[in-house]
């Protein structure tokens, strides 16, 4: 055996077990609170129905779509039926599981859940013509990758549909003193702090063309932007 080969039963690298660690620990922040989630009301009606409404006219009946960071799978429920096969995913076991309990009562064939984290791809190469990631980007590890991750999944021309919480937006005082107080007494999970034209030169510096960015809240300040993007033909 070449030196250099590693052994069939070597421990796996440093960096995947800091990833590992990373997702096992976002997966009990979110089991926690998974039913108190589900049982919050939109903050804002009026702008999640605008987005509803945006992103159903930018999907089609022929295009398979992958929804990372689902949460318990209201979004998806509305989306899927505007598709030809969604696949909407969470770190969260126990999100997913009341995701399948709202399918289970209100079934909807193009639709289907699993757990998967959103810092690591959900599919092969090229496989869908869409992703969605709604509520989700502010709370990855690292937002490079994930949305190289996401990318990856893209075909040709797919389009990458965001919604996002730019916490710099916010007033000061929240990320700078209230998050971190939040996060040590384990009521808030770990959040990225950016605004919106941050994140729009992280989606091109992974070669994303942006199609459009928008507001859609109906209630004061809206710091959650709407973004659409496209991968190179």
């Amino acid at each position: 055996m070449s030196l250099s080969a590693p052994s069939p039963s070597a421990p796996p690298s440093a960096s995947a077990a800091a990833s590992r660690t990373r997702s096992e620990a976002k997966a009990r922040f979110w089991d926690r609170i998974a039913r108190k989630y589900a049982a919050d009301p939109i903050a804002d009606p009026g702008g999640y129905e605008a987005t509803i409404r945006r992103v159903q006219s930018l999907l089609s009946a022929d295009q398979d779509v992958l929804e990372i960071g689902c949460g318990t799978g209201s979004t998806a429920l509305r989306l899927a039926p505007h598709t030809r096969r969604l696949l909407a995913t969470d770190v969260s076991p126990n999100m997913i599981a009341i995701a399948r309990e709202k399918l289970a009562a209100a079934p909807v064939p193009e639709l289907s859940f699993a757990v998967a984290d959103a810092d690591a791809p959900a599919g092969g190469p090229g496989q869908y013509d869409a992703v969605l990631a709604f509520n989700l980007l502010h709370l990855v590890a690292d937002l490079d990758g994930a949305l190289a991750a996401a990318v990856q999944t893209l075909k040709p021309g797919g389009l990458l549909i965001s919604k996002t919480a730019c916490i710099s937006e916010m007033n000061p005082l929240v990320p700078r003193l209230a998050l971190p107080l939040m996060r040590a007494i384990g009521k808030a999970p770990h959040v990225l702090c950016f605004d919106a034209e941050e994140l729009q030169s992280a989606f091109v510096r992974q070669g994303m063309e942006i199609v459009s960015v928008e507001r859609h809240g109906t209630r004061g300040k809206d710091i959650r932007v709407f973004i659409v993007a496209r991968k190179p033909v």
